[in-house]
């Protein structure tokens, strides 16, 4: 009978992770640590969310999962190590799969996102946050002066291909303003800068800006998204799409990301986890409400064509703001 029991238990827990299959299905079972590599600084929206992810897939594979942060060259240093690893599964990139699509085309490295499994986590929006000590009480407020002095105020980002530098390429591109961008190894340093005033301004994502906000250093003037943020303790910030109604948009998604090679039990055993495991993380839900990000558990062709229009509007972007090294169409993204 206490042997019954065990086994039972032993099912249960299984079950409980999702981890069952028909034959034909191989499950990995990790003999080593898996290393997941944040190629962006400590505290950032990446890092935030994939430490929520790493514990689930920790408890759901039975094996440890660390997170490295590796951050330079607007996360393509910490990617690069992932695709120079052995393709094993052990070693895993994280970001936004937006990042992933346009490396080739900013030229920071050579990858493209069919090279890429996408096991997609949240979105995230872009806030435009201003220090609180400047006079910009409205996004308005915000663009005349950059209209008035164009290219003298600061706007800090985590780099020209990171969602901060993109979602400033996308401000200046549809009020045909110019601000001067001054990039920090990660959405957090960027944000803190901001609230010291080391700038007046930061275009990096709410997740990274909400503790500031909260705590009154920083003032979103709104959000690059067509339905208001809510994040709590503080009135809902405004969409762009209030202020301009034309504004492109497209969802900004995170995860993590296993490079095409690995065995095939890898990404079968996490297919099954993002299906049957992560879509009822309680501390994933948890996360997203606290931080004003979007639960969007997605994986395989889904995923793929989901993160598409984010990687359309962020390469051409580049094109026209004559910042890419190659075309887009070369490499199969059609212009939005």
């Amino acid at each position: 009978m206490e042997r019954q029991g065990i086994w039972r238990g032993l099912a249960a827990g299984t079950m409980a992770f999702g981890l069952l299959a028909g034959p034909a299905a191989a499950q990995w079972k990790p003999e080593k640590p898996i290393t997941v590599i944040v190629p962006w600084g400590a505290g950032g929206s990446t890092d935030q969310v994939v430490r929520v992810v790493a514990q689930e897939v920790e408890k759901a594979l039975g094996q440890k999962v660390v997170v490295v942060n590796q951050p330079g060259a607007s996360g393509a240093i910490g990617t690069k190590s992932v695709l120079d690893a052995p393709k094993d599964g052990l070693t895993i990139a994280s970001g936004a799969a937006k990042d992933l699509g346009t490396y080739a085309v900013s030229g920071a490295l050579d990858t493209r996102i069919e090279d890429w499994h996408l096991y997609l986590a949240v979105v995230n929006a872009s806030v435009i946050g201003v220090n609180a000590s400047t006079p910009f009480k409205t996004l308005p407020d915000l663009i005349q002066a950059m209209k008035d002095k164009p290219g003298s105020l600061k706007v800090a980002t985590a780099g020209i291909t990171s969602s901060g530098g993109d979602g400033l390429r996308q401000l200046q591109t549809a009020f045909g303003v110019e601000a001067k961008q001054i990039t920090y190894d990660g959405g957090n340093p960027a944000v803190i800068a901001t609230a010291g005033g080391e700038t007046d301004a930061t275009t990096q994502l709410g997740v990274e800006q909400a503790e500031m906000i909260r705590a009154g250093k920083l003032r979103g003037l709104a959000v690059l998204s067509a339905r208001p943020l809510a994040l709590e303790g503080v009135p809902p910030i405004d969409p762009v799409t209030k202020f301009k109604a034309d504004f492109k948009l497209a969802d900004n998604y995170f995860g993590i990301f296993v490079p095409k090679g690995a065995p095939k039990e890898v990404t079968d055993t996490l297919d099954r986890i993002w299906k049957e495991v992560m879509p009822k993380s309680e501390a994933l839900a948890k996360y997203a409400e606290s931080r004003g990000a979007i639960v969007a558990v997605l994986s395989g062709e889904e995923a793929r064509k989901a993160v598409m229009p984010a990687i359309q509007i962020a390469a051409w972007a580049l094109v026209d703001r004559k910042q890419s090294k190659i075309d887009p169409a070369s490499i199969g993204i059609e212009k939005p």
